[in-house]
């Protein structure tokens, strides 16, 4: 069997940094982890072609060469993936489909033509598709019934499919599933509240196999929460520990936990210990009666602020998800948040408007409501969208709010002095990391830095007396503070996207509501 592996289109996005990436000749920031999992769960007998469309596309000799077409992806890729489910179709290839998007919505790709809907946790369901195209099968829908897989089970992805320069980034899972019930979170529909985990050894294997590949850069460990389960956690970390050292740490780690992290300094400890130097934390909003309402209760035991810094001063640079437009939520909610992140220093703030995601248990009670719009199951967490339900307080007025919170946060100035204020405190990592000489592209790109942030724009005395203060008073964490200031040139240029897109969207929205009113007053007259 000839199977070719395709990774619809992202969307350019806040974690695309596309202008950062420029900088060092990167294409995209991470691979697509689904699909190189999948070609290690099916039969190693069969030959696979992967084609990340992020990187680079397709070509007619490969749709000519493939005997089976598999396509994965999430909300966010749903028009690439329905329209290479329709080119696979015109050219008479068999396609199955899986992932989180079909997993949650599998109509669509039913309906643009797709031969078999893998959906679930693909350890279950990929075997059998395996035996119904063994059997002759030309269809068919494949789910795991609420059963969950042990992950133990699951075999090392095939990153020798990857073209490691493409990336700058590389993903490995460590767990799935997550123990809270925040209400708007899909994570927990599609994996359980259960945290299931590899073996400290199964993980180490896939490092292993990355280091063997000759792969030296950050590794992002996907996990939604990787200290869901803390247990296993903390035995990942103390194997993970001597397995850097004996390499002279080849990697740095980042990862997305629970703002709960900062009350365990044990495990706050270990992570630094084994080279982790980011973590990704869902903030969400500082409105605490937000938070009960939304069940996110893990974050309303103890001080948010103070969790973040202790993070921070810890070792771990913090990158936070902030959202607007929870039930109940007063006017001024964006400046709450800028307030926020200004007081902690978060340089990268991920902001979006509330999704009702399919399958939550919001988009749920919104439906008995009848607060849903019509677009619901269209929801993504996208930064360009606007809400898909009926809101407690005028759309105008969080859309509003939104775009000048995101205007604000990344404001140059702004941006890089939030960047100085984060790592300026940081306590840098002791580890002894063997000297690697610079490459062309990492000097090419602090030049550019340079020019841009220090010459060019209005930011050149801020930036260069920031950048001396780094040198001088905490040298440790100059890599990670230049890199910072580098994913800039993104957020300059993204966050006048979000600016034009949602105000179009709102002026249609306005437009369309306007039009309404008339028809119902006509009917009424």
């Amino acid at each position: 069997m000839r199977v070719l592996l395709l990774y619809p289109l992202f969307p350019k996005s806040f974690w695309s940094f596309d202008k950062a990436l420029e900088l060092i000749g990167r294409k995209v920031s991470l691979p697509p982890l689904s699909l190189i999992t999948v070609a290690a769960i099916l039969p190693q007998t069969w030959d696979f072609r992967l084609v990340d469309r992020n990187v680079g596309y397709e070509s007619e000799a490969d749709w000519y060469w493939a005997d089976l077409v598999i396509i994965s992806g999430m909300i966010v890729q749903k028009d690439d993936m329905l329209y290479l489910i329709e080119r696979a179709k015109q050219r008479g290839k068999r396609v199955a489909v899986g992932g989180p998007y079909v997993t949650s919505i599998p109509e669509t790709a039913q309906a643009a033509g797709a031969d078999f809907l893998v959906l679930d946790e693909g350890e279950i369901t990929l075997p059998l598709l395996v035996e119904a195209l063994e059997r002759g099968d030309t269809s068919g829908i494949f789910r795991a019934n609420g059963e969950k897989p042990d992950v133990t089970t699951t075999p090392i992805p095939r990153f020798d499919l990857l073209n490691l320069k493409a990336y700058s980034d590389m993903s490995v899972q460590f767990s799935r599933g997550c123990p809270y019930q925040c209400e708007f979170c899909d994570i927990i529909v599609l994996y359980g509240r259960k945290p299931r985990t590899k073996t400290p050894t199964q993980l180490l294997a896939e490092l292993q196999t990355l280091y063997d590949l000759g792969w030296r850069r950050s590794i992002f460990v996907v996990d939604d929460n990787f200290i869901g389960n803390k247990r296993n956690a903390k035995l990942l970390l103390r194997e993970l520990i001597p397995w850097m050292a004996e390499r002279g740490y080849p990697f740095s780690l980042s990862t997305e936990a629970s703002v709960d992290l900062a009350e365990d300094q044990e495990l706050l400890d270990l992570m630094i210990a084994a080279n982790f130097t980011a973590v990704f934390l869902g903030i969400e909003t500082p409105d605490t009666d937000s938070l009960s309402l939304t069940q996110k209760y893990q974050n309303t035991r103890n001080s948010l602020i103070e969790a973040v810094q202790t993070i921070n001063q810890a070792g771990l640079r913090v990158m936070a998800g902030f959202i607007i437009g929870f039930d109940g939520e007063k006017s001024g909610a964006g400046d709450r948040i800028i307030d926020f992140v200004e007081a902690t220093a978060i340089p990268q703030a991920l902001f979006s408007m509330l999704q009702a995601l399919p399958n939550t248990a919001l988009s749920q009670r919104l439906q008995k409501e009848g607060r849903l719009l019509e677009t619901g199951n269209e929801a993504n967490i996208h930064q360009t969208t606007l809400i898909n339900f009926i809101p407690t307080r005028p759309l105008e007025e969080i859309a509003q709010e939104y775009v000048q919170c995101f205007w604000n946060l990344y404001e140059p100035d702004r941006y890089l002095a939030r960047v100085y204020r984060h790592f300026i405190n940081m306590k840098p990592h002791q580890h002894q990391r063997k000297f690697k000489r610079p490459k062309l592209e990492d000097l090419r790109a602090l030049f550019i830095i340079c020019w841009r942030q220090g010459l060019k724009r209005n930011t050149r005395w801020q930036f260069w007396q920031q950048l001396f203060s780094i040198i001088r008073r905490n040298p440790g964490v100059f890599e990670h503070y230049l890199t910072n200031c580098a994913h800039l040139e993104h957020f300059a240029d993204y966050r006048q996207i979000v600016r034009n897109e949602i105000e179009n969207q709102l002026v249609n929205h306005l437009i369309s509501g306007s039009k309404t009113a008339e028809l119902v007053e006509g009917c009424s007259v």
